[in-house]
């Protein structure tokens, strides 16, 4: 792969960088032995913001964790992975009732996506199944009165009254220094303080402590979905113009637009606009009995702010241009990979579904994750995909048991590194795995979620640079044993990791298992 340049032939290719060595750098929330994990605490979303420095985790008790890097280690050249610091957490969505559909809706974060940063101040979107979420995150000083203005030791009744130790005088003194014997007006003529003062008498003093990071919610969209919202994605700009809408979208300034995407719709917001929406893809059938796929993942182009890209549970990428029309019924592109003849079978459809998609920086190349593989497209190619990354192969002879405890249906994401070399993806047992995608490269590296992300090693053909057909894929299953990795292992499939980011410059991973968020750099 080579980045985003399209013209011109390299001089002297120096070939595939090595295979990194991935090192554990920390860890967030560590489970003890024997400690039971709750619900609650499971991490269900990760993002890093744009520049790196900050760290967002939601979990399925709708809260939402920031973390920021610790940018005083960053001085120093002894320290190549400056760790992040725990710096707030907020409660952003909490469990409701649609009494018209007699329907539970979880509190889970479903996704995270930060905005663009505006006076010091961070912004990010968050949504569970049905509302979405704008939230303000303000760094605060909290300052605090470190003393009362009366010593209560020495002052009399409530304070109102005080007297001096040290004075013989028998006429008592307010706390000001005022006769109580006085009228109000006269008080100017007899102001006089006892001998040696009045040692009670102490202003108050304000001192700043600690800074904090308080968040507050700016925007609620809601009422807009029928159905589970399973992605969220910012647009890098304004693109067009919809004052005939009444939607109040145009002279938006960058990054103001996002759209919401669940199982059959994907909606435009302005980020100042929370009681209306644009709907821009329906692919709601007239009769429901006639639907065959719905939408699993969208997300914005990163760069061209009139593309979004949306996958399908058929395991199609469908591209689509917002300057065509209006309700973007059709697609400009559509990437999928055509089923070799006689390889059907009844988990063909479920394996297919793509769960997640992720454009490269540069937006030249799409990420995408089925069940069973990684598959990088580029976008100037629809006839298929340039790579095809197997995650965990040896599971094909497991298919059935996954189907029958539903881990088949588990929606594993995906993520690029910042430079677009390497791509990475969970699976079972807490197990993660880097592939190398420039042309030539032939590394795979199979990680644990622990403290010694090295424990696990799985061993793996080398794979080739083009997509594998079906009959590569008979083959390599039948030298693999199933229910065990290719170590003989034995394949935990309780423990998943669903949920992993990379940061956008620098060769750092953030992964989750169960309630524990694991950090690791290279």
């Amino acid at each position: 792969m080579n980045g985003g340049d399209d013209g011109g032939v390299a001089a002297a290719p120096a070939g595939p960088p090595p295979p990194l060595d991935w090192k554990f750098s920390q860890v967030f929330g560590e489970r003890t032995a024997g400690e039971e994990v709750q619900e609650v605490d499971i991490i269900s979303a990760i993002e890093f913001d744009k520049t790196g420095d900050h760290l967002a985790t939601g979990d399925r008790g709708g809260r939402v964790s920031a973390s920021r890097r610790d940018l005083e280690r960053m001085d120093y050249a002894i320290s190549r992975h400056p760790e992040f610091r725990y710096k707030t957490e907020f409660q952003s969505h909490e469990p409701e009732f649609d009494y018209l559909k007699s329907l539970e809706i979880e509190e889970k974060i479903n996704k995270i996506r930060w905005c663009q940063t505006a006076n010091g101040a961070l912004f990010l979107l968050s949504t569970n199944d049905k509302t979405i979420k704008f939230w303000k995150v303000q760094e605060k000083k909290v300052k605090k009165i470190s003393d009362m203005n009366i010593d209560p030791f020495k002052a009399v009744g409530n304070g109102g009254v005080a007297s001096s130790s040290g004075s013989s005088s028998p006429r008592p003194y307010l706390a000001n220094g005022g006769n109580p014997d006085k009228s109000y007006h006269s008080l100017s003529n007899d102001f006089s303080f006892p001998p040696g003062g009045i040692p009670s008498l102490r202003l108050p003093a304000v001192t700043s402590h600690e800074t904090s990071l308080m968040a507050r919610c700016r925007r609620v969209y809601a009422h807009a979905h029928d159905y589970h919202i399973n992605s969220i994605s910012n647009n890098s700009m304004v693109f067009a113009k919809f004052n005939s809408l009444s939607l109040s979208l145009s002279s938006s300034s960058d990054g103001e637009t996002f759209i919401s995407a669940d199982d059959l719709r994907i909606n435009l917001w302005n980020l100042e606009i929370s009681n209306q929406s644009f709907n821009i893809v329906d692919v709601k059938p007239a009769n429901m009995e006639d639907l065959t796929e719905v939408i699993t993942s969208a997300e914005f182009h990163p760069s061209h702010c009139n593309m979004l890209a949306y996958s399908s549970s058929k395991g199609s990428i469908r591209l689509i241009d917002l300057r065509q029309s209006a309700l973007c019924d059709t697609h400009s592109k559509l990437f999928e990979e055509q089923e070799a003849p006689g390889s059907r079978s009844f988990f063909t459809e479920i394996i297919a579904s793509i769960s997640d998609i992720k454009f490269g920086k540069d937006g030249r190349y799409i990420l995408s994750r089925d069940y069973m593989t990684l598959k990088l497209w580029d976008i100037n190619m629809d006839s298929g995909p340039v790579s095809t990354f197997q995650v965990h192969e040896y599971l094909r002879p497991k298919l059935c048991d996954l189907y029958e405890n539903d881990s088949i249906f588990d929606k594993f994401e995906c993520c690029l590194s910042g430079e677009g070399m390497r791509v990475a993806t969970g699976s079972y047992s807490n197990l993660f795995r880097v592939f190398g995608c420039a042309s030539g490269s032939t590394e795979a590296t199979t990680l644990e979620a622990s403290k010694n992300p090295m424990r696990k090693q799985v061993q793996t053909p080398s794979r080739p640079s083009r997509s594998l057909s079906s009959i590569t894929r008979v083959v390599r299953r039948g030298a693999e044993s199933p229910g065990v990795d290719a170590n003989g292992n034995s394949f935990d499939f309780t423990t998943k990791l669903l949920h992993l980011a990379w940061h956008p410059t620098e060769n750092s991973i953030a992964c989750a298992a169960a309630n524990s968020l694991y950090m690791y750099y290279a």
